[in-house]
């Protein structure tokens, strides 16, 4: 035990001086390359701090009600807890909020938009996005960079992250915002510390009969959900491109040109109800699932499978989706694997919690309503 420790420990100080070569120090061990880092935008702990105040902040909606925040919360592994998001004036939007846990590995970023594959650039679609409207400043750009100039904490914050151009705008906004869902690293979880820390008691005796289920080939489950995070759409540093899974998982019955999926950007009728494959890293905490956030608990989605989807016979759906059958014991055994992805410090970590009181006018307007049920 002491030696796995002593590893351990050189492994975190091995991995924290290759981090602070490149300027930054992820909160990584070594085992785990950082994610990859645009050249325009490198990091900086002043920016993932500005970052941090801007994701928490309601004042980038048009009415000071809607932060970043809103649809992402800590707690939830950055979700929201509601079937499909809801934005400024209780708008409800068209998908499930998707897990923000470790954004900056995905090559591809939302549900089913192959182009989206910048955290800087998707930032500018909840902020002034207007189908569906989510934090609605279209058109109010000039008023909210005033509202955070104004602002003595960010008037440090900005000259801080940005000494050439240390002002409230699209470029500092937008990167300080990417830098810190860069930041968003989950690798600590039971299943992290039984699998790469050697702790053999970190996992349940049900965990480690469930991580056999999902990695046999009668479930099929590691096909798509592959890898360190548990999905084939992954990028780190240390790959040249990234790797992109989209599926069709039987969630329709038939295929209207209004089923939405990759049809909507591609317009190629085979890609109707295919999405990107979410990570499973805190799954257990990320309810309700599927991009329509259709599915209100794990077991209802180990249900989803082993019946082969709602259209088990649609020449679409993805051919790895077989169906399957599984006794109670099983399914109870693969939701404690499933459960055992959760990583507890990253949920509490207050380097990623919002940093505002709640008398601030950063969050004093921010109410929305409960999640869905």
């Amino acid at each position: 035990m002491r030696r796995l420790a002593l590893g351990a420990a050189v492994s975190l100080m091995a991995g924290a001086a290759l981090a602070l070569a490149d300027g930054y120090v992820w909160p990584l061990p070594a085992w785990m390359p950082p994610p990859p880092v645009p050249a325009d935008n490198p990091m900086s702990a002043a920016k993932v701090e500005l970052g941090r105040h801007l994701f928490y902040d309601a004042r980038l909606s048009a009415d000071g009600t809607v932060a970043c925040a809103s649809c992402h919360d800590q707690a939830r592994a950055f979700t929201d807890g509601r079937i499909t998001a809801i934005g400024i004036h209780g708008t409800q939007g068209a998908k499930n909020a998707p897990s923000l846990a470790n954004a900056g590995y995905f090559p591809v970023l939302t549900w089913a938009n192959p182009h989206m594959n910048s955290l800087e650039f998707q930032a500018l679609v909840p902020i002034f996005g207007e189908a569906p409207e989510e934090m609605g400043a279209a058109g109010r750009e000039a008023e909210i960079f005033a509202r955070l100039a104004a602002d003595p904490v960010y008037q440090a914050g900005f000259a801080a992250a940005f000494p050439d151009q240390p002002a409230p705008d699209l470029f500092t906004i937008t990167r300080a915002l990417g830098a810190f869902q860069r930041s968003l690293v989950s690798v600590n979880s039971p299943y992290d510390r039984f699998k790469y820390w050697g702790e053999p008691n970190a996992l349940s005796d049900a965990a480690k009969r469930g991580e056999a289920l999902f990695f046999d080939h009668r479930f099929e489950c590691y096909h798509c959900h592959s890898g360190i995070h548990f999905t084939n759409t992954l990028q780190t540093a240390r790959m040249a491109e990234g790797e992109v899974g989209f599926h069709n998982t039987g969630l329709y019955q038939d295929y209207p040109e209004a089923v939405p999926g990759l049809i909507e950007i591609t317009g190629r009728a085979s890609d109707a109800g295919r999405f990107r494959t979410p990570s499973l890293r805190n799954v257990a905490v990320t309810a309700p699932y599927m991009h329509d956030g259709s599915i209100p608990d794990l077991r209802g989605v180990i249900a989803h499978y082993a019946s082969a989807g709602r259209a088990p016979g649609h020449p679409m759906k993805d051919g790895m989706i077989q169906g399957f059958s599984a006794t109670d014991a099983e399914v109870t055994d693969l939701i404690a694997f499933l459960e055992s992805l959760t990583d507890e410090a990253f949920l509490t970590d207050p380097r990623l919690a919002d940093p505002w009181p709640p008398s601030h006018p950063a969050s004093a307007d921010r109410m929305m309503p409960p999640p869905d049920g």
